[in-house]
């Protein structure tokens, strides 16, 4: 029997409700300028008879934002006569840290990321955590987690996709990544797993699917491009909307192991060496970090552990100790 506490969280949808409708996710939360208030967090839920769910969401970091300008976009577009089965759309999974243009909630410091499975008695982005845990990741059977670099790194545009275990699950998650249809396609690892969404979603066994699409704390033409023909293509590829998927060519992208990332080991200015796509040699400097406390001192030189391109870098001019650097990843296929 559960000993956890039912969510605290309401929705203002019916789930199993056919056709469009737009509503919240209300999380109450007393604060200083509302003590009976809460977090309003928009949901939109297209739903045409019995078939497939997809999971959609963007803004898990909050200053990412083809996620969301492509999931706002659909939430208005999306015809349920084009639909068999539900869509369900989370534009800003952390809303709170997505108003604040943050990576990290305001309210709570909380990373939505490394925040499951949640609890539903804990903070405001462990409990958001929670519900997704607990609602909305059993109802659905592919989930779609819109990423970008967000104010600190830089990518190439890529749609990816973890290695598992399973290997049947694997082929169901990178054959959505196929039809998503990037200019690049990763074989993804991640070095920090423990808590993510991805992982929660995976070990259920539904097929998860995210982007790193761009970064800087912007978007690009290109990179929202990508994401709304993309997000179309999987829901197309799923058979939850009509229409066939449209493909372009796509270069797969391989992250074997953790020598593609560099880490800076001081604090100073960064140089990049190396620009988004180019091909990197094991050995080669990839960005210097200059210190700026005085003048004479020559530059930190981070050097490639392997080689491949440059999948992702340091975006801000500045950099600090323990700082991702750069990313590699190797062309395959």
């Amino acid at each position: 029997m559960s000993t956890l506490r039912p969510s605290p969280i309401t929705p203002t949808v019916d789930f199993e409700r056919d056709g469009v409708q737009h509503g919240f996710l209300r999380l109450p939360y007393s604060r200083d300028d509302s003590a009976w208030g809460s977090v309003m967090i928009p949901v939109c839920v297209v739903r045409n008879g019995k078939g497939s769910t997809a999971l959609l969401t963007g803004g898990n970091h909050g200053d990412e934002y083809e996620g969301p300008l492509a999931l706002y976009e659909i939430a208005r577009t999306l015809d349920p006569k084009q639909v068999s089965g539900t869509v369900i759309i989370v534009p800003a999974m952390n809303y709170p840290a997505f108003r604040a243009g943050t990576r990290t909630s305001p309210i709570d410091k909380g990373n939505m990321n490394r925040s499951f499975p949640g609890r539903p008695d804990g903070t405001v982005t462990e409990k958001i955590a929670d519900y997704f845990q607990r609602e909305l990741l059993p109802r659905a059977d592919i989930v779609f987690d819109f990423h970008s670099g967000g104010k600190t790194l830089d990518f190439v545009p890529f749609c990816a996709a973890h290695t598992l275990p399973d290997k049947v699950q694997e082929k169901k998650a990178f054959a959505a990544v196929e039809a998503f249809s990037a200019p690049f396609s990763m074989r993804m690892t991640e070095i920090d797993a423990v808590g993510m969404y991805d992982t929660a979603a995976e070990e259920m066994g539904k097929v998860f699917v995210t982007t790193e699409l761009g970064g800087g704390g912007t978007s690009r033409a290109e990179t929202v491009r990508i994401a709304r023909r993309g997000i179309l293509n999987v829901l197309r590829h799923a058979g939850i909307v009509d229409g066939a998927v449209e493909k372009s060519r796509t270069q797969w992208l391989d992250m074997p192991s953790a020598d593609c990332f560099a880490f800076a080991e001081d604090d100073g200015m960064i140089e990049t060496m190396v620009d988004l796509g180019e091909p990197v040699e094991d050995g080669q400097v990839v960005a210097r970090i200059h210190p700026v406390g005085r003048t004479g001192q020559a530059p930190q030189e981070i050097r490639a552990r392997m080689s491949g391109l440059l999948a992702a870098r340091h975006f801000p001019g500045l950099v600090k100790a323990g700082d991702c650097v750069s990313v590699l990843a190797v062309a395959v296929g």
